[in-house]
């Protein structure tokens, strides 16, 4: 999955989607994860990498993990 390449992000965790006029917030990790996307990170590695930071077992980052992908793609953010 990749970030829509119109999506604007800011340093802050502000999301703007231009083609909609919709702006979001995201937390810091959320950022992280976004900044990982744009990287080109599969979601394994996106697992491993806050795993790994945040010593969060990997079941519980998995759920929240896809939750959050779940989240922006009905937002058309991510394809």
């Amino acid at each position: 999955m990749k970030v829509r390449k119109n999506i604007a992000i800011s340093d802050s965790g502000f999301l703007f989607n231009p083609t909609t006029g919709d702006s979001y917030s995201v937390n810091p990790i959320g950022q992280e994860i976004l900044q990982l996307l744009q990287d080109e990170k599969s979601e394994e590695e996106i697992m491993e990498h806050i795993a790994k930071n945040y010593m969060i077992d990997k079941d519980t980052v998995e759920k929240d993990l896809y939750d959050f992908l779940n989240m922006l793609q009905n937002y058309q953010l991510i394809v």
